[in-house]
């Protein structure tokens, strides 16, 4: 993702017509509470606090729980956002993130351990990305002398207790949901593919048409 900064002291004194700059960066696998949290589109965070919350005999994995991952909780990627923003030190693209890296299968026990459940974990199908990835924060700890330091306990255990209160909130409401499970969500094209349609109608309206309808053709 590309970030619009503000012009530097220097450029807002010897211009009047001054620009932003903008500047690259990667944002890894941020989470915290109210986000989506059920239904497929939510992350990795969110599904394994459901899971923790909602299991009462095994918590699911996908994979064999060994690929590694790190998080970065929401007040960090604020901070670091507003951070590289304001500063004029950041030049080159930059990774905001954290470099605690955590296996699936870990996570799952952080997650469940808040409120000291204990399950044994279910090693199902399902999609699991590449093998390990986490940031590497060298050149925003050099360029801002700081980094996301929020550990992945603190920031989830926030995000689990949210998600336990929205899970009673739909109990209590009379909300029948397994929040032990998650489904696998394909992405299809059908509502973009149903937008450029209507849109090639649109331009294939004979001008006669157009101009009784008033619509200025060029």
């Amino acid at each position: 993702m590309r970030l619009l900064r503000r012009p530097s002291p220097t450029s807002r004194r010897h211009s009047r017509h001054a620009f932003s700059a903008s500047l690259s960066v990667s944002f890894h696998n941020v989470y915290g509470p109210f986000g989506t949290w059920k239904g497929g589109r939510e992350k990795a965070p969110a599904a394994f606090c459901r899971k923790a919350v909602g299991s009462t005999e095994h918590f699911e994995v996908w994979g064999d729980g060994e690929q590694t991952r790190s998080f970065m909780y929401v007040d960090d990627c604020v901070e670091g956002v507003l951070r590289i923003m304001m500063s004029d030190t950041a030049t080159m693209p930059l990774n905001l993130g954290t470099e605690q890296m955590v296996s699936m299968n870990s996570f799952a026990e952080i997650a469940m351990g808040f409120e000291g459940k204990k399950l044994p974990i279910k090693h199902i199908p399902g999609p699991q990305g590449v093998r390990g990835r986490n940031s590497d924060n060298t050149l925003i700890r050099e360029m801002l002398g700081w980094e996301p330091l929020i550990s992945i306990e603190d920031g989830l255990r926030e995000t689990y207790f949210w998600i336990k209160g929205q899970i009673e909130k739909e109990r209590a409401a009379g909300v029948v949901f397994d929040y032990s499970s998650s489904k696998v969500v394909v992405q299809t094209t059908e509502s973009l593919d149903a937008l450029a349609s209507k849109q090639e109608k649109s331009n294939s309206i004979p001008e006669s048409d157009s101009a009784s309808n008033g619509v200025q053709v060029a």
